[in-house]
């Protein structure tokens, strides 16, 4: 009788040993589910990495006519991304409140329908939450057609609330490739 008694007492521990393990195993997807939004939260809210916010923001009614604010435009193409992709201007001179619109070009080197999507950087990190995007082609995923060059409009304004001290920011956007997940059952690459 003893021996039964161990026996259901080490198939109870297993078991208990069995759903902490299941416990461990789920809690552990979902934090590697959530991490990525967690981080791009994380970065938003205090500016770290330069990241702005991906919504569109509501135009201002007040434009400080005593300021003006360099706004840099630069641009890469990240391997795999067969992209010419370039700002028309690299700078232009802002009143801050007053919004702007700037115009990227990109071009498809291939011959083949390819797909990319922009990544904002704002530099310096502190002007991050005054810089107001209201019209990206971030936003979005972009899709050119084989030799196709596509003009790309970005509409922004700088907040008035930005910090004296902060005379230029520089606008940063890396172009990734970014396949969709095709027909043939291939696996998507965004």
């Amino acid at each position: 009788m003893a021996a039964l008694t161990r026996i259901e007492e080490r198939q109870e521990a297993n078991r208990r040993l069995g759903l902490k393990l299941l416990w461990l195993v789920g809690g552990s997807i979902l934090f590697a589910v959530s991490l990525v939004p967690l981080y791009d939260v994380f970065c938003t809210v205090t500016g770290l990495n330069g990241k702005t916010q991906n919504t569109a923001a509501q135009s201002v009614a007040v434009v400080d006519e005593n300021r003006w604010v360099k706004i840099e435009f630069t641009s890469s193409v990240m391997p795999g991304l067969s992209w010419n992709f370039h700002p028309q201007q690299n700078s232009i001179m802002v009143r801050p409140g007053k919004i702007e619109t700037v115009l990227f070009e990109a071009r498809n080197m291939t011959n083949q329908v390819v797909a990319g999507q922009a990544v904002p950087s704002v530099s310096p990190g502190s002007a991050n939450n005054y810089l107001k995007k209201i019209e990206c082609f971030c936003f979005v995923r972009q899709e050119l057609q084989p030799g196709e060059t596509k003009l790309m409009p970005l509409r922004f304004y700088v907040s008035p609330d930005l910090p004296e001290k902060v005379e230029a920011i520089t606008l940063s956007y890396a172009f990734f490739s970014a396949v969709k997940k095709a027909e043939q059952g291939e696996r998507a690459a965004f």
